[in-house]
């Protein structure tokens, strides 16, 4: 039998940290965070979920560079895949929309199976004015995903029609 395995110094804190967020906790939290994050630096989920934290409150600002800096660490496959839409939605809104679409592209890349990237890439497509690409992927990523029987029983023409946009 293997000895249970120590979990890092900063993770118990971080969890309660998290935690409290669930109740709606994000102003008070915020500030805590960044308090752990001074005193373990080089933590890719501490910096997740400042960015995270920051995102929620409207602080695009201040969210960007802690997305940045938890995708350069390294996150584990799930938070990196949030963390990489999250990335690339706040790029998004602050106007940065090449760099967006380059996050969301590259992470559609990783993660194959993950639709939301093209959902946020078509956002992004949007707002640099690309309203036809925008669209063709809309219907495309509701073709692949919907269960909807109204949706896959036009699937077909929905397709067709992307195609000719």
């Amino acid at each position: 039998m293997n000895p249970p395995e120590e979990l890092p110094a900063w993770k118990e804190e971080l969890d309660a940290i998290v935690g409290a967020r669930a109740h709606g906790q994000f102003e008070e939290i915020f500030p805590r965070l960044q308090k752990l994050d001074v005193r373990y630096p080089h933590v890719a989920e501490i910096n997740y979920q400042l960015a995270w934290t920051a995102d929620v409150l409207g602080r695009m600002n201040d969210a960007l560079p802690y997305y940045e800096k938890a995708v350069a660490l390294g996150l584990p496959p799930n938070e990196l895949s949030g963390a990489m839409i999250g990335l690339g939605s706040t790029l998004r809104q602050l106007g940065q929309l090449d760099r967006s679409a380059d996050v969301l592209r590259s992470g559609k890349l990783q993660f194959p199976d993950n639709a939301e990237f093209d959902a946020f890439l078509a956002l992004t497509l949007h707002a640099q004015g690309n309203h036809a690409d925008a669209l063709r992927l809309a219907l495309e990523i509701l073709c692949d995903t919907s269960e909807d029987t109204g949706i896959t029983a036009y699937q077909r023409a929905l397709r067709h029609a992307a195609a000719k946009l």
